[in-house]
Formats: C-alpha cells, sequence, structure tokens
C-alpha cells in the first residue's frame, strides 16, 4: 500500500493575463499530467457534502487548521471513473485518500441515502457512510472549473491553474452531462494551486513569482457555499 502523507498546498488568485504568462512559463519547466487531453486540460466536477452544521463551511471561514472534507469527483462528465475523496487539512498541510466508486453508489449518496457499510469495502468509504449517519452528512454542493496541471516527480511537486469555476445546487443532477451553473469569481479570475511534499525548488517559487501573488485561504468549496446559499458576492 502506498505511503499517504501530508503535503504543503498553497493557493494563489490570478487574473487571465497572468495565469497565460505563468502557464507559459510552466511550460517549459514541467511536463502536463499525464490525464489531460490534446489541449492541455481536462473538466473537474465534484460534489461536497457537509453535516448539519455545516461544519466544513464554518471552520474553513474562521480559519481552524484540523478540519476534513468529502467529496465524489468526476473529470469531463464521465461516470466512467467517480472518485470518493477524504481531504484533510493540519496546521497548513493537506492530505487526499481516494477509492473508486461505482455508478450505483455515487446515485446513493448523491441523493443523500445512507448505504449499509460491508467488510469488503475500502475504508475511506466506510469511514465516509459512518460520518453520513452519525454527523447526518449530505450533498451540498456541486463544484466544477477547468484545470490546466503540471507535474514534477522530483518533490512530488504539483501546479494546476484552475479557471472557468462555477457552482451549482442541483445535486441531484451531478451525473448528467450538463447542469445549470454560475460562476463565483469575476471572468478571467482564477486560482493557481501550488502543491509538494518536503522541498519546493527555488527555480519554480521564482519563475511562478509567488511573493507577489495574492494568497487566498478558502477553499472551493467554501467560496461555492458562500455565494450560492449565504448571499455572498464574488471575490
Amino acid at each position: 500500500m502506498a505511503c499517504v502523507k501530508y503535503r504543503h498546498e498553497y493557493k494563489y488568485i490570478c487574473g487571465a493575463l497572468q495565469s497565460a504568462m505563468l502557464k507559459t512559463r510552466m511550460r517549459g519547466l514541467l511536463k502536463p499530467d499525464s490525464h489531460v487531453g490534446e489541449n492541455g486540460v481536462y473538466r473537474i466536477r465534484s460534489l461536497y457534502f457537509d453535516d448539519f452544521k455545516d461544519s466544513c463551511f464554518y471552520d474553513n471561514e474562521s480559519g481552524i487548521g484540523e478540519r476534513v472534507k468529502y467529496r465524489i469527483r468526476i473529470y469531463n462528465g464521465s461516470s466512467n471513473h467517480i472518485m470518493l475523496e477524504k481531504k484533510a487539512k493540519y496546521r497548513g498541510m493537506t492530505m487526499k485518500t481516494a477509492v473508486q466508486i461505482d455508478e450505483d453508489c455515487c446515485k446513493q449518496l448523491m441523493h443523500g441515502k445512507i448505504i449499509s457499510i460491508r467488510e469488503y469495502m475500502p475504508d475511506t468509504l466506510k469511514l465516509f457512510l459512518y460520518e453520513m449517519k452519525i454527523k447526518n452528512m449530505r450533498p451540498k454542493v456541486i463544484v466544477e472549473y477547468i484545470r490546466t496541471p503540471f507535474v514534477n516527480k522530483l518533490g512530488n511537486i504539483r501546479i494546476t491553474f484552475d479557471e472557468a469555476i462555477n457552482s451549482s445546487d442541483n445535486t441531484n443532477n451531478f451525473l448528467e452531462q450538463n447542469i445549470p451553473v454560475r460562476p463565483i469569481m469575476e471572468k478571467g479570475q482564477g486560482i493557481l494551486e501550488v502543491k509538494w511534499d518536503e522541498f519546493l525548488p527555488n527555480y519554480i517559487k521564482d519563475t511562478l513569482q509567488l511573493d507577489s501573488l495574492k494568497w487566498n485561504s478558502f477553499s472551493k468549496y467554501y467560496l461555492c457555499r458562500k455565494y450560492n446559499t449565504h448571499g455572498g458576492s464574488r471575490i
């Protein structure tokens, strides 16, 4: 079994011109993720869950350092590869565990149905089903965006540019090809995410000009919930 550990993860808000310039620079330094299409991007759609207190939302808003959230994720609108992911945050670092689930399981979860725990199930799914029952966790919002990813095996570095970030409250339609969505950021704005294990080389840090970028502490889940449910304005 692969070792799972906490990683560094930093997020920055970028404008369209800034993102275009930085992506051009990254193409000269790093390789594109192996899962991208010919245009170098893929579309991510995630269904986020929260408990009856909206703990994930408010923990993010208050900046609580230790928190966990669950989501179901698909790529390019396809239900052939559906992942249930648990993302934990601790002292500014993150750890993600993921298991593949089938379409029937996904449909039950996205309708808030609590599935009976079976011995053969992966541990991440078992824990999620337990928390659904104990904490009354239910699907809350869909987050969808276009990602341009770059990777470097040395240091397990991952640089991603997420643009056209949209949200939807139509959680029952998560697996549909097209769903009504609304943007959560000003046109042209996106989020740069920089992730690494133990060391981020200076040449990458300097090329990205991280010191000059606007750091962002909020998750996409939080921003989509705030705009959709809490009447907040776009950032």
